[in-house]
């Protein structure tokens, strides 16, 4: 399905109609239901990944851009003309920008300094500006001046590490998807980094309320080097997206038998790239939770059925240490 044909020029009546009208009526502007696909790298049992990068935009981020800004929009919270300001590191922000301009609405991206210019580019030529803020803040540094600008602009704040329609985006949408794939099988397993936490507790929930007793699985990055090239304050600079500490989301789940699963960063990567060569053009979080994904079912083989998310797809990705020679 061509893009334009999924989404159609939603708004060319947009100063004849009410806004949430128009919105309302555009029922293709949602999310895919993206393939759930089983993978073996090493010939052992596969491991059942969801191609989130084959979303409009390019990854999972658009379940919490089309939930958050559509439920804001039926409910009044955002109106027309207004600007959405968010602080991320990129997914999110690309995310929003093609949803935004899809709508008719400014958006402002806060990121770090040193994001790669594949992100600085495909927010920007969706027409919505990037301010950046000092890498020594890492992401904090982001929130801080979201919040000033959403202040001197009287702009609509997402709050992605805050708010719990991101988690109940992928309870509602995600989940249900993988839960109708497998049918009756148990899934055993959900394994996922945490940036914002929707993914992980969202898709814990949503499986949780299908009746499986699933496990669920943090994927945390681990450096085993002094990197300075931090695209945000994360575990390892080396995988973008995956941030230690920030989420509200995910604390305040309080995930019951919770496993962490640490992979070194190098391994992420060396997995991001066997994955890629096997035809999955992925992000280095999908190598991530993969690689987590594998030594999960060496350190615990009663958990048969495990499922990962692959969050996005390798072209923003370009300028990083993921394709360094």
């Amino acid at each position: 399905m061509q893009f334009a044909a999924l989404f159609g020029n939603l708004f060319l009546d947009a100063y004849e109609r009410p806004f949430v009208v128009l919105y309302l009526e555009n029922t293709m502007l949602s999310p895919l239901n993206t393939p759930l696909v089983a993978i073996s790298l090493d010939g052992g049992s596969p491991i059942h990944a969801k191609l989130e990068y084959l979303q409009p935009s390019g990854s999972t981020k658009d379940r919490l851009s089309f939930f958050i800004l559509g439920k804001a929009i039926r409910n009044g919270t955002l109106k027309r003309g207004q600007s959405v300001i968010e602080a991320s590191s990129g997914s999110t922000s690309i995310s929003l920008a093609m949803v935004c301009a899809h709508l008719g609405l400014k958006f402002i991206a806060v990121m770090p300094e040193g994001v790669s210019q594949e992100r600085i580019k495909s927010i920007t030529a969706y027409g919505a500006q990037v301010v950046l803020t000092p890498a020594s803040e890492g992401i904090l540094g982001s929130l801080a001046m979201c919040r000033k600008l959403a202040a001197e602009h009287e702009g609509f704040l997402p709050r992605q590490f805050e708010n719990l329609d991101n988690a109940r985006a992928h309870q509602t949408q995600t989940a249900q998807e993988i839960a109708h794939e497998l049918g009756t099988q148990c899934i055993d397993a959900f394994v996922s980094g945490v940036g914002t936490g929707g993914t992980l507790v969202g898709n814990y929930w949503g499986l949780r309320d299908f009746g499986c007793p699933v496990s669920a699985v943090l994927a945390k990055p681990v450096s085993r080097q002094l990197i300075s090239d931090v695209e945000c304050c994360s575990f390892s600079g080396k995988i973008p997206g995956v941030v230690d500490g920030l989420s509200t989301i995910y604390r305040e789940a309080r995930i019951e038998h919770l496993i962490e699963i640490e992979v070194d960063d190098a391994l992420a990567i060396e997995t991001t790239k066997k994955l890629i060569k096997k035809g999955f053009p992925v992000g280095p979080s999908s190598g991530l939770n993969f690689a987590a994904g594998e030594i999960l079912r060496e350190k615990y083989p009663h958990l048969k059925t495990i499922v990962t998310i692959f969050p996005d797809r390798m072209d923003r990705y370009f300028s990083t240490p993921l394709f360094a020679k």
